[in-house]
């Protein structure tokens, strides 16, 4: 890379600390005490709406707009949460050359025309929020948009000059800012990064004077040609001035880099969601890569900052109305990983079957359960998924989901769900009201591409507390240990639509795989120390702090170790508890092959937990394990 990462910097500070005294503050292992992931108030649950780029692209006005904004209210959807209308990419003319405001494009947007010709979205939003929602706008962290560096054939591109066609933020954030949320009054913001990525100095549209260049900071296929630094630093930017213009925090700020520049690991630092593919499209493909590459980070999305796989495509192609299986599934999944529920549809043309999915109210309580925990992969392979998820209630959730085109049989377990294999486990699907009680194992037939999704209470397993994988909502990865990011090879790889087959094919693109994960190690292997499996921890690399919200519970436990995974073997590494900032526990120096260390930790009145692994040595260090990790009353 051209710089190395946050995280790779931060650790060769610690490194050097450890020799030359620098201030503990100088050390991202060193215990806070404060909960570090972003936390605005406006998107504790994810945020629900209308965006309009599925539905139309730019080919976007002001009719389609309140026409979809409408019919959220008036059927019922607005009632049920979905609150936000999105103006995606085609809403601009121009950025004014004398003063550098943005100028609506009034001949689509009427309510924008003002006698001066300055324009104002202000009409607009007033009128929504007079309806009850919620509005959103769009930007480009670069100096020029999607639709400009990439659709360029689409409807609405922006005029003039090339000063005046610059209508991306870059150069201008401060002011673009206090413009869409002060004066136009709008509630968030969707940022794209086209351009940034598309419009080196080598683009002949750059050479024929169409566009300045910039040069590219990200790159979507490779890690290392990517500045991750820098990108960071721009949305960074833009934080602060929402921050500036919006002190009451009631705004959502949505980072649109696709995954790329290793986001997985600081975009829930930066933002209210944060996207994690490319674009989503309506093929079954698509939807399975986009889900896989937010299914193993549960840990990385918590109240005020979710995982983004892109936006709902039910209605459309193969999750249309006569694929309602498929229809379901990709709704239902959505739901159970906690991503925002934007519709892409026009909803003018909606019907009771559509409304049926979309507005299915105990789905959406899934998706908007004030716990905030992502449902946690409880089996996986090719053919079938399982994930559980913990909800506030004390109860769980469960989706079996078939993945291929044939039927099959699944087997759902009391382990899978951490209750006691010997006690009534009652389950309510949540499409069809049916209940079913088991003990032990229960087997079902599933669909070609089918979702059973299931409301689930039983005994739980672990009877005075909770353990941490069940909660991934209250732990945060602050550190996770990946000094080199490296590209995740587990996600579904499925055609690009603009790209088809040309080319070597699709390849694992995005930097993930060595993070975090709940129950299960960095590298997706099952949890062990010394040959102890572990079926539910906390498996992350050394060099790593994870910061842990306590509600009360009295004690912490777990068995920690090296994981039997690891590859390097040499270094110990030193397990640390510490409870609002104060070192309450140590372990021994843990080397490869040793036996687990028990940790039983006293955290009354406890509010933030920080369990740090440390070990010496440069680069990403081996997986360690925090096997059975729990808090308890």
């Amino acid at each position: 890379m051209k710089r190395r990462s946050y995280m790779g910097a931060a650790l060769a500070v610690m490194l050097l600390a450890s020799a030359s005294g620098v201030a503990a503050a100088d050390d991202p292992l060193a215990a806070t005490g404060r909960w570090s992931a972003y936390s605005r108030v406006a998107a504790q649950t994810p945020p629900m709406g209308w965006n309009s780029w599925n539905a139309f692209t730019s080919d976007l006005d002001e009719d389609k707009v309140m026409g979809s904004a409408q019919a959220l209210v008036d059927t019922g959807l607005a009632a049920k949460g979905y609150r936000y209308v999105n103006l995606d990419d085609g809403w601009w003319l121009k950025r004014r050359e004398s003063d550098g405001r943005m100028i609506a494009r009034a001949a689509r947007f009427p309510s924008a025309a003002t006698p001066d010709g300055a324009t104002s979205f202000r009409p607009l939003t007033d009128r929504l929020h007079g309806m009850g929602l919620k509005a959103g706008i769009y930007s480009d962290i670069g100096r020029n948009s999607c639709g400009q560096v990439f659709t360029s054939t689409f409807p609405n591109q922006p005029e003039g000059n090339v000063a005046e066609r610059e209508v991306g933020l870059h150069g201008h954030v401060d002011q673009d800012i206090a413009l869409y949320f002060a004066e136009w009054g709008f509630d968030l913001i969707k940022v794209d990064g086209c351009g940034v990525r598309g419009l080196p100095p080598s683009d002949k549209r750059v050479q024929a004077g169409q566009y300045r260049a910039f040069e590219p900071i990200i790159d979507i296929d490779s890690l290392g040609r990517t500045d991750i630094v820098k990108v960071r630093e721009l949305y960074e930017e833009v934080g602060r001035a929402l921050d500036k213009h919006n002190p009451d925090g009631d705004f959502v700020f949505s980072l649109c880099i696709w995954g790329s520049a290793d986001v997985r690991s600081w975009g829930k630092d930066v933002g209210a969601m944060s996207r994690t593919s490319e674009d989503i499209s309506p093929t079954w493909g698509r939807m399975l890569h986009n889900l896989d590459t937010v299914s193993r980070r549960a840990l990385y999305a918590h109240p005020g900052s979710w995982n983004d796989p892109d936006m709902l495509f039910v209605g459309k192609g193969d999750f249309d109305l006569s694929h309602p299986e498929a229809a379901r599934s990709h709704f239902a999944l959505w739901a159970m990983v906690n991503a925002p529920l934007l519709i892409g549809y026009d909803l003018r043309q909606t019907t009771p079957a559509l409304l049926e999915i979309l507005g299915a109210k105990d789905v959406i309580a899934l998706n908007q359960d004030p716990a905030g925990n992502q449902a946690v992969l409880a089996y996986d392979s090719d053919d079938v998924s399982i994930f559980v998820k913990s909800l506030a209630s004390g109860d769980k959730a469960a989706a079996i989901f078939n993945r291929t085109s044939a039927p099959l049989e699944v087997v759902l377990t009391a382990e899978q769900l951490k209750f006691l294999a010997k006690a009534d486990i009652d389950l309510t699907n949540l499409w069809t009201g049916e209940q079913v009680r088991f003990q032990g194992e229960r087997k079902f037939k599933l669909e070609p591409r089918q979702t059973l999704l299931f409301r689930a209470k039983g005994t739980r397993r672990l009877a005075d507390g909770v353990f941490l994988s069940e909660q991934p909502g209250a732990v945060n990865p602050a550190v996770d240990g990946v000094v080199t990011p490296i590209a995740d090879p587990m996600i579904h790889r499925a055609p690009l639509p603009w790209h088809g087959t040309r080319g070597f094919g699709e390849r694992p693109r995005y930097g993930g795989w060595g993070g975090a994960q709940a129950d299960r190690t960095p590298f997706d292997q099952e949890l062990a120390i010394a040959g102890r499996t572990f079926d539910t921890g906390v498996g992350v690399l050394a060099n790593s702090r994870l910061e842990v919200r306590n509600t009360g519970f009295r004690r912490f436990t777990a068995s920690v170790g090296v994981d039997d995974s690891a590859v390097d073997k040499a270094r110990p590494v030193t397990f640390q508890v510490y409870g609002d900032g104060k070192l309450l526990a140590r372990s021994k120096p843990a080397k490869w092959g040793q036996a687990p260390q028990d940790l039983d930790v006293d955290v009354s009145g406890v509010r933030l937990i920080e369990l740090v692994a440390r070990t010496s040595g440069q680069g990403n260090a081996d997986p360690v394990t925090w096997g059975d990790a729990a808090l308890r009353r």
